[in-house]
């Protein structure tokens, strides 16, 4: 055997052992049972009836909000792209799986009523009965071409990955090889996201306009299934998706390719002089985060019932942006804690869980000020504490080294004392 191909089959078996070695780091082992945990625990206390229906729900759609917040890191802690649009992908995700819920639970609908008839409806008529059932509440009975392909689940799943990641990838090759960054980007990408919401709120979009898609949580064929198991199998799999999401993305930023997107980060004009095709690693990651979006809004929102443009709107995506600075960007498992305490804190003050606050001359009702209250955290750990959540990790851990993977854009004098695992 040649030397070249000694050296070809040690690459090739260094490449296959390196997804294990991942797997096994205590980090990745650590938030996997942690995960799953949390999974299990909600089972087993949901089987026992000592907790309700809703919490399990909101359990499930933290965790595709967690999704959405590690994609939202990559772009942003890792690569220094602050996009402001990355929720109206996860948003797309959940109209595509809406459009295959709403048409397959009104067809059978439709079908059960027309069937009772003396005679057999023709193909127009139930067609026409469909589109009525789903477009009346917008003055109309037309199905429009957007739905041409809603009665197919398998292809409507695949539109839910594949329209955002086509979306990034068109916007982001247009953006990063006209050379736009920094807050010029940022803008591009919020009115592009206005733009698309604005567009949906219009009754002739074909989305139903500001109605949005309603009634998801009713999974057709399957109404005799108590939404008590119905909730637990988007949780299990909402929890596989962050556990499969963390691990590409740890695996993303390990190696080389995560090594490039860090410098991309901290000085892209450097990185681009040693030749590397900056655009290239910039459109990969923008249009992968995209996608992995789409997946998380396709969980989501049968969880959550209904899908409308407001999800879509800009100040969605800030708050995406807010969860991961309040977590720590450039870490994570930072980004993952933001996402799950902001929401479910949000849950809590605007459920009413946290009891208002009379001070006599003035009743503070946090279904009100939670907004201020959320709005003051994100300034106080943009000032006092640049780590995030994910600092008070690395104190309670007592990390004497940082892992090049795990170190945030904060405090660049740290980044010549980076050390490689």
């Amino acid at each position: 055997m040649t030397a070249t191909a000694t050296n070809m089959r040690v690459g090739a078996n260094k490449a296959a052992a390196k997804p294990r070695a991942l797997i096994m780091r205590t980090d990745v082992l650590v938030f996997l049972a942690f995960l799953a945990l949390v999974t299990v625990g909600a089972t087993v206390l949901a089987q026992a009836g000592l907790v309700s229906v809703s919490f399990v729900k909101l359990l499930g759609k933290t965790l595709c909000l967690c999704l959405a917040a590690l994609a939202m890191d990559l772009v942003w802690g890792y690569t220094g792209i602050l996009s402001l649009g990355h929720f109206a992908f996860f948003g797309i995700g959940g109209y595509a799986i809406g459009m295959w819920l709403m048409w397959d639970r009104t067809e059978l609908i439709v079908m059960d009523t027309l069937l009772r008839a003396e005679l057999p409806p023709t193909a127009l008529e139930i067609e026409e009965a469909i589109g009525t059932q789903i477009f009346g509440v917008v003055g109309s009975s037309d199905i429009p071409w957007l739905w041409t392909f809603a009665g197919s689940l398998p292809l409507q799943l695949a539109f839910a990955v594949l329209v955002p990641g086509l979306i990034a990838l068109v916007f982001g090759w247009l953006a990063f090889r006209s050379r736009v960054a920094g807050v010029y980007l940022s803008i591009l990408t919020q009115a592009g996201t206005l733009a698309l919401s604005l567009w949906l709120f219009q009754n002739d979009s074909g989305l139903r306009g500001n109605n949005g898609l309603s009634g998801l949580q009713n999974l057709p064929g399957l109404d005799d299934v108590p939404q008590s198991v119905v909730s637990l199998w988007f949780l299990w799999a909402s929890a596989f998706a962050l556990g499969l999401g963390y691990i590409l993305a740890v695996w993303t930023v390990s190696g080389r390719f995560g090594s490039v997107l860090r410098g991309i980060r901290d000085d892209e004009a450097r990185v681009r002089f040693l030749g590397y095709e900056v655009e290239h690693y910039k459109l990969a990651i923008f249009t992968g985060t995209a996608m992995a979006c789409g997946i998380g809004g396709a969980l989501y929102y049968p969880q959550a019932g209904i899908v409308n443009p407001t999800e879509i709107a800009p100040i969605a995506s800030i708050y995406l942006a807010v969860w991961v600075a309040i977590g720590g960007r450039g870490r994570l498992y930072g980004a993952v804690i933001g996402a799950a305490v902001v929401s479910l804190l949000s849950s809590w003050f605007t459920g009413g869980g946290a009891p208002d606050i009379d001070l006599g001359f003035y009743v503070i009702k946090w279904t009100d000020w939670w907004l201020v209250l959320l709005g003051s955290s994100f300034v106080l750990v943009t000032l006092f504490a640049p780590k995030g959540l994910g600092g008070f990790v690395d104190l309670w851990t007592n990390r004497r080294s940082t892992r090049r993977d795990d170190l945030g854009p904060d405090q660049g004098s740290l980044r010549a004392e980076e050390e490689t695992p």
